[in-house]
């Protein structure tokens, strides 16, 4: 084949697109990911108690989940190029201004408001609209593509975060971070976003199937929105004090962000794994055995101060970073298995709100236990509780074990 022909050349143009919305996605959930190793540098820094500076993580991860819905809104009246300009203005600004914040409340501005909704108008809603005019056949799997992003990002910049504290302290580290994506935004409001919008795909709408308005009402939507919600309790609220605990449990701090971010880098294994056993298996089944994953870093990761620091480590960064996200796709599945039709998009969207709130409720929460008992054991039992409410919802409801039972179709 000509290497000039149509076919070639919007087969290039496809991967470039994906590669894209990859890297922004990357950026999107590498900062969000990376505040933990700005936790106890911004709390020694300010004098603050332990639920002050993790409530600043709890309004960053709520205003990204629910951002979500304003970002879909958003993008579909004004286009790519406003959304992901506007997104790492926000994003770089946020960080930049909390460089010069003193108190709490500007905080919950700078990285919470801004940094949430940023994050979220650059994370996967506008990818998930753009991939789906490239790709048609292999759509399922440029998406995983672009979900390992979460991963990569945890992996390059929470390391980068820690370089870039030790050398010019955390507000020096913000205002350079900040101000480099606000750099990045010039580069992205120049590319031909009326070429990368068009695509060769039009999507089709189905008249069938249920509106989001009839899948509230019923069993399964709120298993699959408690599901992330318990998932994201139990899973953020360890997260977030991860680095912290290491480094005060005898790790250096750059060992510990870069462990934390090796546990990242892993989930682009455990998300693409367990996507291909999902097509395979009982979706429930695998879910359950990545919860049991879960569960055994985190008590690898409490019995720290008991174990070798080097096994315990291991353990944690290996069972936690390969099942850290591996729900979402499950969780996707199942949804559009259920809910396949005409409001396919709005309650799935709806659904991974679940995934922001549950993570700002799990944070804030870990936050207040830590500062109420001057230790991580209530902490610890949070996250194991959340994590079996989880596991429930998954075995129990009905509606879940029937479509978590179907297999790949044709």
């Amino acid at each position: 084949m000509n290497p000039e022909s149509p076919v070639t050349r919007s087969a290039t143009a496809a991967v470039a697109v994906l590669l894209l919305v990859f890297a922004l996605f990357m950026l999107a959930r590498g900062m969000i990911e990376t505040w933990p190793v700005f936790l106890s540098p911004v709390q020694s820094g300010l004098g603050w108690g332990r639920a002050e500076v993790a409530s600043v993580y709890s309004v960053l991860m709520m205003v990204f989940g629910l951002g979500g819905i304003l970002t879909g809104l958003a993008h579909d009246r004004f286009g790519p190029r406003i959304i992901y300009t506007a997104g790492l203005l926000m994003l770089g600004g946020g960080f930049f201004a909390a460089s010069r914040s003193e108190t709490v409340w500007q905080f919950y501005v700078a990285v919470g408001v801004c940094g949430g909704f940023g994050a979220a108008a650059i994370g996967m809603v506008p990818a998930q609209s753009l991939i789906s005019r490239w790709f048609d056949r292999n759509l399922a799997a440029a998406l995983a593509v672009a979900s390992t992003g979460l991963g990569f990002g945890t992996l390059c910049l929470a390391p980068l975060s820690q370089v870039l504290i030790d050398a010019f302290e955390w507000r020096g580290a913000l205002e350079i971070i900040g101000g480099t994506i606000i750099l990045l935004s010039v580069a992205v409001l120049l590319l031909p976003w009326r070429r990368i919008a068009a695509g060769p795909i039009r999507p089709v709408g189905a008249s069938s199937g249920p509106s989001l308005r009839e899948a509230v009402s019923g069993r399964a939507f709120w298993a699959l929105w408690g599901a992330f919600f318990a998932t994201s309790v139990g899973m953020y609220a360890i997260s977030l004090q991860s680095v912290t605990y290491m480094v005060e449990n005898g790790m250096d701090p750059l060992d510990a962000a870069t462990a934390f971010g090796v546990a990242g880098g892993l989930s682009i294994v455990g998300m693409l794994v367990t996507g291909i056993a999902a097509d395979r298996w009982d979706r429930r089944v695998i879910a359950v055995l990545s919860y049991g994953l879960s569960m055994i870093g985190l008590l690898a990761l409490w019995l720290l101060p008991q174990l070798p620091i080097a096994a315990a480590v291991l353990a944690f960064v290996t069972c936690f970073g390969l099942s850290l996200g591996v729900r979402s796709p499950v969780i996707a599945t199942l949804s559009a298995q259920l809910f396949r039709g005409r409001g396919m998009a709005s309650i799935y969207g709806s659904i991974q709100t679940g995934q922001g709130v549950g993570a700002a409720v799990g944070t804030w929460i870990a936050g207040i236990l830590h500062d109420a008992t001057g230790n991580y054991s209530a902490v610890f039992i949070l996250s194991f509780a959340a994590l079996f409410v989880a596991v429930a919802l998954f075995w129990f409801v009905p509606e879940m074990r029937i479509a978590g039972a179907r297999t790949k179709e044709g």
